[in-house]
């Protein structure tokens, strides 16, 4: 699954960074404290945590672009001059995301790279994100904002629904390791326009068009908009910017911004970014199994369960998570050694902290498609509100166990996760064929092409002409040039 590179690229990026002109009218950098030694240690402490939360590191022929763009924004920012100083990161996840951590530690998604245009949206997106450790808002985010809970890097969806004062539910505020804290805790509407004036900033002291936030924002709004629609709900799971203020808004302000400095740069380097996503995977990795519709099937290991129409799931390497029905929920495998009762505890012994005493509860065996089970109900509390915490563990092997941990208003207990669990089975091998490695292709428009025609080739059952316009940024009336290029999805 290795990727080709494409040399033109490389030169192509190159070319534009040594002739593009600096802006002569962008704002000058204000003074910013330089990284500190303290604040590197802490960076490079919470690395490795992070990129094990994420999926791992993307070692595709992407990295070394993405590297040299995210240095060269990232020496506006004051914080060092020196473009070794900041690590950047590709993750290899499929969620639209990025952040950076104190230290000059700065991390995209291969997701949100697809969804790029240009490198000049690339060159935004992550001065923005070194924007808000510039402006140390790393600092007052973690006095102030709620932690993340026992479902992990994603678990923003969640915050506050198990992570409590008392008992359990404060052992459960503990369940996600600092780094993705570091990485996830939200920021304030203030730090967020202020991370956007400062980014726009350095795009326009770097030579690129300033306009490049706005239309990164515009993209996003649209990849939540249909993600939402895929799901059947109006709500999706956190993405970059979802916890940001109110999209239109935000577009607005930043392209008000971009008009206001009366920058001269207008580079956007299409045709490097192009060039360096052609070949780049897309969506779930088979190997950690896959997300189709409402369903999440992992070829390798041979299961399978469907979530209600709704309800939204997110994969990682570690686990599933699942919203909906007013829970939250996550479905994971620890080692077993034979014994569903020992697995059960262990598996609330993992959410809960090693050295934390549990509370009672009451084991109940059960059968879920003929395969033995057992769960265990816990009451814990998020503040002063009570929940339910509930393992089901699931053994269809003696060597094999999984688990589903769900979170439910006091009283439900596992009832919002019951169909879900009860359609836990394995799989056939034609099941397991069905998933496929998608890439993203870079394609040049013909003569007769239309965004529908172009649209049919993307490798998907539904919304194809929805996909296809989000992933490049078009509207549905939209003329293509023949001659130019566009990205589709197939396998």
């Amino acid at each position: 699954m290795r990727m080709r590179w494409k040399m033109m690229a490389m030169a192509s990026a190159a070319a534009l960074a040594a002739a593009t002109p600096i802006a002569a009218e962008a704002p000058q950098a204000q003074r910013v404290q330089a990284i500190t030694a303290q604040e590197r240690a802490q960076g490079q402490q919470a690395n490795a945590e992070i990129v094990r939360e994420y999926g791992g590191v993307y070692d595709g022929p992407q990295v070394a672009y993405v590297k040299r763009v995210g240095q060269r924004v990232a020496t506006q920012s004051g914080l060092a001059t020196t473009p070794g100083a900041f690590t950047i990161t590709v993750l290899d996840s499929p969620v639209d995301n990025a952040f950076a951590t104190p230290g000059g530690y700065v991390y995209v998604t291969r997701g949100l790279l697809a969804l790029m245009n240009d490198e000049a949206e690339l060159a935004a997106v992550l001065g923005h994100e070194v924007a808000h450790v510039a402006a140390r808002h790393s600092r007052s985010r973690q006095n102030t904002a709620t932690r993340n809970t026992l479902l992990g890097a994603l678990g923003q969806a969640i915050v506050g629904a198990v992570a409590g004062n008392s008992g359990f539910g404060s052992l459960l505020s503990r369940g996600i390791g600092a780094g993705a804290q570091l990485a996830t805790l939200g920021y304030s509407r203030g730090q967020e326009t202020e991370a956007d004036t400062l980014g726009v900033g350095y795009l326009a002291r770097t030579g690129y068009d300033p306009v490049a936030l706005s239309t990164m924002l515009e993209s996003l709004a649209a990849q939540n908009q249909l993600s939402q629609a895929i799901a059947g709900q109006t709500r999706a799971l956190p993405a970059w910017a979802s916890t940001h203020p109110e999209p239109g808004a935000r577009v607005a302000r930043a392209r008000s911004e971009a008009t206001r400095i009366r920058a001269t740069g207008t580079a956007r380097g299409r045709d490097a970014h192009l060039a360096a996503v052609d070949g780049l995977l897309y969506g779930d990795d088979p190997a950690q199994g896959a997300i189709l519709g409402q369903r999440f099937v992992h070829p390798a290991l041979r299961i399978g369960f469907t979530v209600p129409q709704g309800y939204t799931m997110a994969n990682s390497p570690q686990a599933v998570t699942i919203v909906g029905g007013g829970g939250q929920a996550q479905f994971a495998t620890l080692p077993y050694s034979g014994n569903r009762e020992t697995y059960v505890r262990g598996v609330l012994q993992s959410v809960a902290g090693a050295n934390a005493r549990l509370p009672a509860y009451q084991l109940q065996s059960t059968t879920v498609n003929g395969i033995p089970a057992a769960q265990a109900t816990i009451r814990a509390a998020s503040g002063n509100t009570p929940v339910d915490v509930t393992v089901v563990a699931l053994t269809p092997s003696a060597t094999r166990a999984y688990h589903f941990v769900t979170v439910t208003p006091a009283g439900r207990g596992v009832a919002p996760f019951a169909s879900t669990i009860q359609s836990f089975r394995t799989i056939t091998a034609a099941e397991a064929g069905e998933v496929r490695a998608r890439y993203v292709r870079v394609v040049p428009v013909g003569a007769r092409d239309t965004v529908q025609t172009l649209a049919a080739r993307m490798a998907f059952p539904d919304r194809q002409l929805e996909r296809f316009l989000t992933l490049n940024g078009l509207s549905a009336n939209e003329r293509l040039t023949p001659g130019t290029r566009v990205k589709i999805v197939t396998h």
